[in-house]
């Protein structure tokens, strides 16, 4: 009950089956939370935060967060660089030597042309048409951009393909992340790939 001014009386619980219990939290309890688990995974076995946040479903930051609040120091760029798993390197690599038209990814050397298009205004405006048009959302996964990793304007049909290259039906936005799965072998349906011309 609640007195005349509308507070409830000193000591009186109205619904003491939902109310917290002393040691009880809203959040379920994470490892990721823990200084002792955190020093284990990001010291000593060296995982990266993006490797722990994907284990748990959450950002980065998140892990970022609980790495500052314990006083764990986070790992400069050069000593990332030096733990990263890097695969093959010189010539145990199968790539090595493989550059110009030795590389399967060779386009006939479109790089001066590519510069071309990308600083034309055609190229400036379609750009604006599919950020607006995607909504500033990645097409593959729908995060919605807010700076914490980089967009991409991503092309359906070929670069190679000129009258296409700045057509905003054969674009569409795409975050980083799947912009590299959709140039990846993983990519076996061939999402947001076309033969050139069929559109």
């Amino acid at each position: 009950m609640k007195n005349n001014d509308g507070r409830f009386k000193k000591g009186e619980r109205r619904s003491p089956k939902t109310e917290f219990k002393p040691g009880e939290h809203w959040r379920p309890v994470q490892s990721f939370r823990e200084k002792t688990w955190l020093e284990q995974e990001y010291v000593i076995k060296q995982r990266s935060t993006g490797e722990i946040a994907a284990e748990f479903g959450v950002t980065d930051a998140a892990v970022i967060f609980w790495l500052r609040k314990h006083g764990i120091p986070r790992r400069t760029v050069a000593q990332a660089r030096k733990i990263k798993r890097w695969g093959a390197s010189g010539e145990k690599n199968p790539m090595y030597g493989r550059n110009g038209d030795k590389n399967p990814n060779w386009q006939g050397g479109l790089t001066p042309e590519r510069q071309a298009v990308y600083s034309s205004p055609e190229w400036a405006s379609a750009v604006r048409v599919v950020w607006k048009r995607d909504n500033r959302t990645c097409q593959g996964c729908d995060k919605r951009y807010d700076h914490s990793i980089p967009f991409h304007i991503h092309h359906i049909v070929s670069f190679q393909v000129r009258e296409l290259q700045t057509e905003p039906s054969n674009l569409v936005l795409l975050c980083i992340d799947c912009h590299h799965f959709v140039h990846s072998p993983a990519n076996t349906q061939r999402l947001f790939i076309k033969e050139g011309g069929q559109q």
